[in-house]
């Protein structure tokens, strides 16, 4: 074997962050290298950034390589992992393989962006192994909060790693098989070089929890209700649509789905061979003429999204689903950070409307998808890593996941961010070498565009300092024809705005006459000097300094 070929790892996206996760492997000789992505995902944009919805990982560095490219991988469907690949998969037209439930997921999200990708898309059974060039990858079964969720075993002629993906040790996960223990060690008593591992709980002690416990206890609060139950969850987390489903049959109430990604998942799941053994559920349309106490509805938004179901419903704006007094609705999630405000902002207006609210913060109602500390300390005895690179999760996450692997006696935790370029082989010990261009682009109506674009930095801008429009209507002598016309949006003048028009007329009238508008220079200069102008007199009034457009007609 050669002593230059390199086996590498390099995160674009989910490294500093819980979201977006992108990872890159490499494996060959410098300049003769092949590439593997595994996951290619999203994450959601808060109020900061207006307009913008979804941010992704800038693919650049690995798009410069894509002849090299043998295929993305994806582990699980959830959206930071899978939702990605419509806006990046164009640049580089390679194969892509999942398991069963995933490949559905993926297919509509191409089918949407009327994107066609041929036979591109390889099904992998579960446990199924692939060879791809140098690689050998085996899908290794885990429970998630989500159907089918793989670790990748790697292996190269130098050596193997572990990427573990989602993960949790769930004893009884309801749909789908328990993790595969036995292979995690037949793994481990092969060597693993490094483990590239969830940090999201490592502050949480104990054990993550079972979907079967959540499943008892929704079943012992619904029993106690008896009006209308709205429940509220992730619809990515179809074990516990089916708790709902059973809770619901269990108590002698119909079920109804609210919400496209509910319909969504309820049916991929059906075609891959799960819920088949869930009584039907029924439109919303018609679940209006069952009694209170006979219906549960099954709903989007748990997380206060502005146009989620749950939202939709607690304005009294949904066309089909109403609350009123003495319902209860569940919130069956987490309530992730950075939601709060608005999740809140949805409690506190169902508890005004006299609608009970329970959540995880009053009943035991959710379970997370991600490993507590025993569930860390279960996977590192299994697999025994000799290198530990703790990925998804902020810094503060990844640091702590360092000195856990510390504790549990890893020789070699390696930590890393975004960009980091690590050696896994050659060399006794993993550690970083390089540093790749990494960053983030987002999803701007239908185009994408990076982090300091014109367009956010204008639309900020527009967000926190308003509007202003001036038009100038002048003749070919460059005398005015007529006053210049004003318009203003988002500036707080409430009152005396005359007064605020006629000092901006007389300060227009004051810079143009030091003009000569005899040349396109002349014409631009002028514009210029109007706009700081103008600008200098609104921050003096208001506070505000207006995004500010200045029109210039001759006539």
């Amino acid at each position: 074997m050669n002593k230059r070929e390199q086996f590498l790892f390099c995160p674009l996206g989910g490294s500093g962050e819980i979201g977006m996760n992108m990872n890159l492997f490499a494996y060959g000789n410098t300049g003769n290298q092949k590439w593997l992505i595994v996951d290619i995902g999203v994450t959601f944009a808060d109020d900061t950034v207006p307009g913008i919805d979804l941010i992704y990982p800038d693919p650049g560095y690995i798009i410069d390589k894509k002849e090299d490219l043998l295929g993305i991988i994806l582990t699980h469907a959830h959206e930071d992992h899978i939702g990605a690949i419509a806006h990046i998969w164009p640049q580089l037209k390679c194969d892509i393989y999942a398991t069963p439930f995933t490949s559905v997921l993926i297919n509509e999200k191409f089918k949407e962006k009327k994107i066609d990708i041929g036979n591109r898309l390889k099904i992998v059974q579960l446990n199924g192994k692939i060879n791809l060039g140098p690689f050998e990858i085996e899908f290794v079964t885990l429970t998630h909060s989500i159907l089918e969720p793989n670790g990748l075993s790697i292996k190269t002629p130098s050596g193997m790693i572990l990427h573990t993906g989602d993960w949790k040790c769930d004893p009884n996960p309801l749909i789908g098989n328990t993790i595969n223990e036995e292979k995690l060690k037949e793994i481990g008593q092969n060597g693993v070089l490094a483990m590239i591992c969830d940090s999201t709980n490592v502050f949480s002690p104990g054990r993550a929890g079972s979907e079967l416990d959540v499943r008892k206890n929704l079943l012992n609060i619904m029993k106690r209700l008896n009006k209308r139950i709205l429940v509220t969850s992730f619809a990515s987390n179809v074990a516990r649509m089916e708790s709902i489903f059973y809770c619901a049959k269990n108590t002698g109430r119909q079920i109804s789905l609210v919400g496209r990604s509910m319909n969504k998942i309820f049916k991929a799941a059906r075609q891959c061979g799960y819920l088949k053994n869930v009584i039907e559920p029924i439109d919303p349309r018609e679940a209006k003429k069952i009694s209170r106490d006979k219906i549960v509805y099954l709903c989007t938004g748990s997380q206060g999204e502005p146009m989620g179901a749950m939202m939709r419903i607690t304005n009294y704006v949904h066309p089909d689903v109403f609350i009123e007094k003495g319902d209860t609705v569940i919130f069956s999630s987490k309530i992730i950070p950075g939601n709060e405000k608005k999740l809140y902002k949805l409690h506190n207006q169902l508890v005004k409307n006299n609608i009970e609210v329970i959540s995880e913060e009053n009943e035991f109602v959710h379970v997370s998808g991600h490993p507590n500390r025993e569930d860390l300390k279960d996977m590192y005895n299994w697999v025994k890593p000799r290198s530990i690179i703790p990925v998804h999760g902020e810094h503060r996450h990844m640091m702590e996941h360092i000195n856990f692997a510390k504790e549990m006696q890893v020789p070699f935790p390696v930590q890393i961010e975004n960009g980091d370029i690590v050696q896994i082989y050659p060399g006794k010990e993993p550690h970083v070498v390089d540093k790749a261009p990494s960053g983030r682009l987002y999803v701007d109506g239908n185009v994408s565009v990076s982090e300091d674009s014109q367009s956010i930095k204008e639309r900020k801008n527009l967000a926190n300092n308003g509007y202003l429009e001036i038009t100038l209507i002048i003749n070919s002598k460059g005398k005015f024809v007529k006053k210049p016309i004003f318009s203003f949006k988002g500036l707080p003048i409430e009152t005396e705005v005359e007064d605020f028009l006629f000092d901006l007329e007389n300060e227009v009238q004051k810079t143009t006459k030091s003009f000569s508008l005899n040349s396109k220079k002349q014409e631009n200069n002028l514009i210029e000097a109007i706009k700081i102008s103008c600008r200098k007199i609104v921050k003096e009034k208001t506070g505000k300094k207006p995004f500010t457009n200045i029109n210039l007609v001759r006539v």
